[in-house]
């Protein structure tokens, strides 16, 4: 079962309006200096932000990821942020799979050998 990390909610309304991450703080730095302190986060953050819903496909969302460049991707149900899913993640849940995959195949190629 792929990991999903829950996390508490801080929303205007229901709906997320934007994310924060680490690239935006660094490219605000970057432009504006130390001033990005005073900043205050809806300055700063993405919008609109990506995002993907629990029943995405593993291979879906890590080509979205993988195109926009991010190691995060918050999960939405019904408006709300549900929680988020990191490339890590992911690429475990595809490293399981393909484990569980060859364990089969080598259970099958011993019953016909």
């Amino acid at each position: 079962m792929l990991n999903i990390r829950f996390l508490e909610q801080r929303h205007f309304g229901m709906k997320p309006v934007g994310i924060f991450s680490e690239r935006d703080f660094i490219n605000a730095m970057a432009r504006d200096g130390a001033a990005v302190l005073g900043f205050q986060v809806h300055q700063l953050m993405s919008t609109p932000m990506r995002t993907c819903r629990s029943s995405d496909r593993v291979d879906a969302v890590l080509a979205t990821m993988t195109i926009a460049r991010i190691r995060h991707l918050p999960v939405i149900e019904n408006d709300e942020i549900k929680g988020i899913v990191s490339i890590g993640d992911l690429v475990k849940h595809r490293l399981d799979e393909k484990e569980l995959e060859a364990s089969v195949l080598l259970d099958i190629s011993r019953i016909h050998a």
